[in-house]
């Protein structure tokens, strides 16, 4: 009975990651996206706007997810920490965009995000990769 709870604890922890990681990528080209739309409205049609402000209520919800994934995918606090500064980042998105006097920090906040979305995805990839022997062997699925 023990190998069955540990076989389900492995396939939740593989079930947690992948799709972590999954997120973690559709987040990044997401932001990508949310960035083109942003400047097809400033340099081709101001229309776009409306896809820009929509566009964010598709994905605001991802580095949540992400955050609550991250505990059942065993990642390091790090990679925790990581989801829940994208989800903060996109809170900060829309305050710059309603105070208009922390509007300019609007565009390097993106900035911001597109890069610590980039770094948790790639850093989520290769513990992914590195750790599935560990998982497999009942590990922590990250090094100390």
């Amino acid at each position: 009975m023990k190998a069955n709870k540990g076989n389900s604890s492995e396939a939740v922890i593989r079930f947690s990651r992948g799709v972590f990681q999954l997120l973690a990528w559709a987040f990044v080209l997401s932001v990508g996206l949310q960035t083109l739309l942003a400047g097809m409205a400033i340099f081709q049609d101001p229309g776009h706007w409306s896809k820009h402000t929509s566009f964010v209520h598709i994905i605001e919800f991802i580095p949540i997810l992400m955050f609550l994934l991250a505990f059942p995918a065993k990642w390091p606090a790090g990679l925790k920490l990581q989801s829940a500064g994208l989800f903060l980042m996109i809170f900060a998105q829309y305050m710059t965009a309603h105070l208009s006097a922390a509007g300019p920090l609007h565009p390097v906040i993106a900035l911001l995000l597109f890069w610590l979305s980039i770094i948790t995805a790639r850093q989520s990839s290769r513990l992914g990769r590195s750790d599935g022997a560990e998982v497999k062997a009942g590990g922590s699925g990250h090094r100390s």
